[in-house]
């Protein structure tokens, strides 16, 4: 859609963005290409606990579908049907040793943030915009990331921050965008959500809050229909 107007799409979008008085940012895809990393991650811990799994791009990106990474692993289990079923606390052990290892990969910095979002980002604080995470992502990959993106004192500069497990439901409900417009309290039409993926635009979406995409690698062909507007990336809106 940038591609066949991106005159068109970036003014929209500019104007989308600056009317805001806060701008929801997802994490995992929309501020950096981070989903690759989470699967070999997956895998190391899977090879770690003694399970023969090994989630390859396109069965990870089915699994993308399930929100959550405690959530993927019970859900991968399910689909083999085989018994027993993993306990509570073996999924925990196995999402502690993939979030540990996702650290690690990060801290060598090979996941940079997208194109446009550090300007973004300086761009609204000099605006005087409110900044916010709305993610299904845990707050030790959050840290582990813009840690290494942005500095140890990221946080600061984020008026609220909502992970996966602060509420009750994951996206594609609307729990977590809830509970940043109440710790900010503003109206949905005062925030712009940034997403990249269809369940996160449904989570948005269902909170009454505009969504602006940003296609990212492995949710680049989900139907972005109801998003106000739709880029490749997020250059130029600074």
């Amino acid at each position: 859609m940038q591609a066949e107007a991106p005159a068109i799409m970036l003014s929209d979008a500019a104007q989308l963005v600056r009317r805001a008085a806060a701008l929801i940012f997802d994490v995992d895809g929309t501020l950096a290409e981070t989903e690759e990393l989470h699967r070999q991650a997956f895998n190391h811990a899977f090879t770690r606990h003694g399970l023969d799994w090994q989630w390859d791009r396109a069965v990870y990106k089915e699994l993308l579908r399930v929100t959550g990474g405690k959530e993927r692993i019970r859900a991968h289990h399910e689909r083999l049907r085989v018994a027993p079923p993993l306990s509570d606390v073996d999924i925990a052990e196995l999402h502690r040793i993939k979030t540990a290892h996702y650290a690690e990969l990060v801290e060598t910095g090979c996941c940079p943030l997208r194109p446009g979002v550090a300007d973004l980002l300086v761009a609204a604080k000099a605006r005087g915009q409110r900044l916010a995470i709305a993610t299904t992502t845990s707050h030790g990959n959050i840290d582990a990331l813009l840690s290494r993106a942005l500095g140890k004192r990221w946080a600061a500069d984020f008026d609220a921050i909502a992970a996966g497990d602060d509420v009750r439901h994951k996206k594609p409900a609307p729990d977590v965008y809830f509970e940043i417009l109440a710790r900010l309290k503003l109206n949905a039409s005062d925030c712009v959500a940034i997403e990249d993926s269809a369940n996160g635009l449904i989570a948005a979406s269902r909170a009454n809050i505009p969504v602006l995409i940003t296609r990212s690698i492995f949710f680049r062909d989900d139907d972005f229909s109801r998003a106000r507007v739709v880029l490749d990336d997020l250059s130029g809106l600074g």
